[in-house]
């Protein structure tokens, strides 16, 4: 089963300093630490615990949710850089597992060309609640990376909650009458360049590409038949405010609305994903007034404004907006994850489940009506104090008449005392939240990058102008191959359907917009 009444739901969390710990809104890293060193080897162990609420696993392998971790290091005064993972040897606590995530998932291990750049850890059981492993360590080969244990001075442990969309048939297009959307195709081998025939199971001609819309011969481009791991939320606001603060500055300044560049000293638009001086559409990520002349600048959440970043309602929850392609990007490549497809999308939303023709990512075409008031602003226990529907799906849209004007706190419909299951949760089946609605997010399209995209994963390095180095994926600057689906809070319902691709032929994606944001993906082990 999928558990989706939530109380809370996460962000991504930083355990400091090699030791320090501390509590995120739900997924929590704790007693960070670096231990077993063998100085002749060049190996020692990243420790620490992991735990979070409402996990799963259900149905043997096929249906749970796991968490992708990864960590950073530092050497000295210098720049962060991504631990890279021995392939064996990691211990999984008692009713855990790990499962490898390799640079190219399904080729073998390799150091150099192909190495570990972070884990899947999820129950190894049937189970529901709140998992909790401790004692987890991940075996790090730290002198493969030509270091001696006394150069890391800082390590960075990350967590991320995905949720695993299986393998298998499912539909794309739903039948309906969305702008450009694709003709209703079931979707039934992986091999993206076997043209559509004959009747699907779920209707529609049966293929590896939808009717009309030819990838150009990639046999590889993921049309979403093979499983893969999705990130059960957008991107938030912590989240991107601990991507930021592991940047040189050179790259903070292009991850960033505002000119923060070398010699900048003083800061006026200190909303800097804005470029405001004031807090527009609930984003309230922002810096000092005073910043070094050529140090990386200390980015950190602040809500109320009141100059004290990481307080309670300052925000860390809501999802981060904006995000231009290129910032989802560069996070996407410093996390070692990479973009989902428009096909990868749609199976987010609606599973192997049969298509209902101008559905929503709840899977119904029924939406809730009335204007949403909140209760316990920029908190975690943010929630929709008044007009939660029990009837339509419930998101986070600009009609009939959207009173918050930016994104909310992720998972805010789930976590809804009245909540009673995916509609008013407003789910895609596999049970990640907010694909319709809250904000619009990137991903690959079938138009431009069909024809090369193969679903390359981040390696864990950008570009020193804060560009992602992946290969294949949307460019970096313009933003050219990448789309938006699922309408953000200042959209009408239209855009928010799961097979609307009202979107597909606009281009500027390289430009931040006040509803845009994201999520990313990763193959399956």
């Amino acid at each position: 089963m999928n558990p989706l009444l939530h109380r809370l739901s996460p962000v991504l969390f930083t355990a400091v300093a090699l030791c320090s710990g501390a509590q995120a809104n739900n997924i929590q890293v704790s007693n960070a630490t670096l231990t077993g060193n063998d100085g002749t080897a060049g190996i020692c162990f990243v420790q620490f615990d992991l735990s979070w609420q409402n996990s799963w696993r259900g149905g043997g392998a096929t249906n749970n949710d796991a968490a992708w971790v990864f960590a950073k290091f530092k050497t000295g005064a210098g720049v962060w850089h991504h631990v890279r993972l021995s392939n064996t040897g990691h211990v999984a606590p008692s009713g855990s597992q790990i499962d490898l995530g390799l640079l190219t998932p399904g080729s073998a291990f390799n150091a150099t060309t192909n190495p570990v750049l972070g884990t899947f850890i999820r129950r190894n059981a049937e189970g529901t609640g709140t998992f909790t492993a401790t004692g987890v360590q991940l075996r790090w080969t730290y002198g493969a990376q030509g270091l001696a244990f006394n150069d890391i001075t800082e390590l960075r442990v990350y967590a991320i909650e995905m949720v695993l969309v299986n393998g298998g048939a499912f539909a794309a297009g739903s039948g309906g009458t969305a702008p450009n959307e694709f003709t209703l195709t079931t979707i039934t081998t992986a091999n993206a360049s076997t043209a559509p025939s004959g009747t699907g199971a779920l209707g529609g001609q049966a293929g590896g590409h939808p009717t009309g819309s030819s990838p150009g011969g990639n046999a590889a481009y993921p049309n979403g038949f093979n499983a893969y791991y999705c990130m059960k939320y957008e991107i938030s606001q912590q989240q991107y405010v601990e991507f930021l603060n592991t940047l040189t500055r050179g790259q903070q300044d292009t991850r960033t609305g505002t000119a923060l560049g070398a010699a900048v000293t003083s800061v006026t638009n200190r909303f800097v994903m804005s470029n405001s001086a004031t807090q527009q559409n609930r984003n309230g990520i922002r810096c000092d007034a005073t910043v070094a002349a050529n140090d990386p600048i200390v980015f950190y959440c602040d809500a109320d404004g009141n100059g004290t970043g990481g307080e309670a309602p300052d925000g860390l929850w809501l999802a981060c907006n904006f995000l231009s392609w290129p910032d989802v990007g560069a996070y996407l490549d410093w996390s070692g994850l990479r973009p989902m497809s428009e096909l990868e999308y749609e199976k987010a939303c609606r599973g192997g489940l049969p298509p209902v023709a101008q559905e929503f990512a709840w899977g119904t075409t029924t939406i809730a009506l009335a204007s949403y008031f909140l209760a316990n602003d920029g908190r975690s226990q943010e929630t929709i104090e008044f007009n939660y529907s029990l009837t339509g799906g419930n998101c986070n849209r600009g009609t009939p008449g959207n009173f918050i004007n930016g994104p909310v706190r992720v998972g805010i419909f789930a976590a809804n005392g009245s909540n009673t299951g995916r509609m008013t949760a407003g789910a895609g089946a596999p049970g990640i939240m907010e694909l319709s609605g809250n904000v619009s997010e990137f991903v690959v399209d079938l138009f431009d990058l069909g024809v090369s995209y193969t679903g390359l994963h981040g390696d864990g390095i950008l570009q020193a102008d804060g560009g992602h180095t992946t290969a294949q994926w949307p460019n970096n600057v313009s933003g050219d191959g990448a789309t938006i689906r699922g309408g953000g809070f200042a959209a009408s319902s239209g855009p928010l359907r799961t097979s609307d691709r009202s979107s597909i032929l606009s281009t500027g994606w390289g430009t931040r917009f006040s509803s845009a944001g994201g999520r990313g993906a990763r193959t399956a082990p």
